[in-house]
């Protein structure tokens, strides 16, 4: 019986250790996710900024490479 508790105790142990290294991962992500979506919104800013407007073109008037 004081075995099978020693080992529930480790494997415990071994959960807690590896529930925390995975929320460290995921903060960590998290911080990745924010900094990259507010780089996505400074580029979208500057396009915006810097866009000019563009007629649209149809695909079919434009000669393909191979000709």
């Amino acid at each position: 019986m004081n075995e099978r508790l020693t080992e529930l105790e480790i494997k415990l142990s071994l959960t807690e250790d590896l529930v925390e290294e995975l929320n460290r991962t995921v903060y960590r992500q998290q911080e990745q996710i924010d900094l990259l979506q507010a780089q996505l919104r400074l580029l979208y800013g500057q396009m915006q900024s810097n866009a000019e407007p563009v007629e649209p073109r149809n695909l079919r008037d434009e000669i393909p490479p191979h000709y």
